[in-house]
């Protein structure tokens, strides 16, 4: 009798081969194992908000996954494509650049965008793409692959050395607590006003790289104008 209480593992398995629906059927196996396992409609609901308020961030970045996939379905890759592409003369690196000094100042301000799953994919990806394309050539699907890490690397850069700027923040929190430990008494308002000339070095740093490297690889793949136009 205890095996029937992992009947929500079997439903998970079965429904997933039949390609269902997924956040259906984790709700049927959700409710089919309170059920089987004696906790109750009542013990559901009790754990289900207990978790949430214990993971509370894990629950937030869950429901951004959702928005952002209901977005992408609704057009929003398409969107994002069509603006950059009005823009004369932009590149996929000027494009990673911008998102980068966006991203930092936000950042500083302790604001997330959802990071490379909520933001760089659905929305600087089609970007940079639709920068590609603005300039009349196809994306190659090697300089795609380059320009995600790129990108990614640009988010990291961003929120790793600005957040820090936020008095209060987690980051600014962690430094201090640090150098507490190893005998250093230090002010977040002054921690703050240290980072500044690091953070805007590491931004400039990684926006300059990142459009010298798009421009190398924009030759790679797809020659330099004077060969488009000979060839056209």
């Amino acid at each position: 009798m205890e095996l029937i209480k992992l009947s929500g593992i079997l439903i998970v398995i079965i429904g997933f081969a039949l390609k269902l629906d997924s956040i259906l059927i984790i709700l049927i196996a959700a409710i089919v194992t309170a059920l089987v396992g004696d906790l109750g409609v009542v013990g559901l609901l009790e754990t289900l908000g207990t978790s949430f308020i214990s993971n509370r961030n894990m629950a937030i970045f869950i429901l951004i996954m959702l928005v952002t996939g209901t977005l992408e379905r609704n057009g929003l890759k398409h969107a994002a494509a069509e603006l950059i592409g009005r823009i004369k003369n932009a590149s996929a690196g000027a494009v990673i650049g911008a998102y980068g000094i966006m991203r930092g100042l936000f950042a500083a301000f302790n604001v997330s965008f959802g990071g490379v799953a909520g933001f760089v994919r659905p929305i600087v990806m089609p970007m940079a793409s639709g920068a590609i394309e603005a300039r009349g050539h196809e994306p190659n699907e090697e300089h795609v692959e380059q320009l995600k890490g790129m990108a990614s690397g640009m988010e990291n850069i961003a929120w790793f050395f600005w957040q820090v700027l936020f008095v209060g923040g987690s980051g600014a929190l962690l430094v201090k607590s640090t150098l507490e430990t190893l005998g250093y008494s230090v002010e977040l308002i002054h921690l703050a006003k240290v980072e500044i000339p690091v953070a805007i070095f590491a931004l400039g740093v990684g926006t300059v790289y990142y459009f010298l490297k798009d421009r190398k690889l924009y030759k790679k793949y797809y020659g330099n104008k004077k060969e488009n136009r000979a060839a056209k």
